[in-house]
């Protein structure tokens, strides 16, 4: 037993993966051609998409809502695990990286099971509120830019059912919402602020992970 999560160094992540990760010979394609992009670092960690599958897998899920696509890992994981009656709406403005994923989605056999929207996220949640689809949404992942996650969060909190799960990623922002600095960007003393927050939040039961770069789970009561 230990009273704390242990390091993580390379060879025991490589155990991690050994021995935890199962994935589709898509998604690891995937993974391996977003390794060597400029920006791989926004991609989640490949026990993340691991944990994110089974998590919809755990609570049935059938609708799930993606902000922040990127090259398309997180989705892809999620949409395999819900199967075929499961339904992705995925949200982002990047033609350029959604591209690649479109590219592997249809390669994985899932593209027709994913709504890829192409505008402001916020935009797209307020459209799916005026169009009724309060509560029908399982599962929502929110990995995109840092200074909208908490109107991510409160629209989140009316699209999910009662009983569903928000995930939001990035919230250890690789320490730096510890002790935020006056020379940080303003996302990290917001998240500070709002990981404090969510900490009180009385309309959901949460659980943080040090998954990747810090993984928060709400389930909404």
């Amino acid at each position: 037993m230990t009273s704390r999560t242990v390091p993580m160094d390379g060879a025991l992540h490589d155990y991690l993966l050994r021995i935890g990760l199962t994935e589709h010979p898509v998604m690891r394609e995937l993974r391996e051609f977003t390794a060597g992009h400029r920006m791989a670092k926004m991609q989640i960690a490949p026990e993340q998409g691991q944990f994110m599958g089974w998590l919809a897998h755990l609570i049935g899920a059938r609708r799930y809502l993606e902000i922040g696509v990127f090259t398309g890992y997180s989705a892809l994981a999620v949409t395999l695990a819900m199967g075929p009656a499961g339904r992705a709406l995925a949200c982002d403005v990047s033609d350029t990286f959604t591209s690649i994923a479109r590219d592997y989605w249809a390669r994985a056999g899932v593209d027709g099971q994913i709504e890829l929207v192409l505008q402001p996220a916020l935009s797209t949640l307020q459209q799916q509120l005026a169009e009724g689809m309060a509560g029908q949404f399982d599962l929502a992942f929110i990995d995109a830019d840092k200074p909208s996650y908490r109107d991510y969060y409160e629209a989140c909190l009316q699209l999910v059912r009662p009983g569903g799960v928000i995930a939001i990623d990035n919230i250890f922002l690789s320490g730096r919402v510890v002790s935020p600095q006056p020379e940080d960007p303003p996302g990290v003393h917001l998240m500070h602020a709002f990981n404090d927050e969510l900490a009180r939040d009385p309309r959901i039961r949460h659980a943080v992970l040090p998954v990747g770069d810090g993984l928060t789970l709400c389930t909404r009561l």
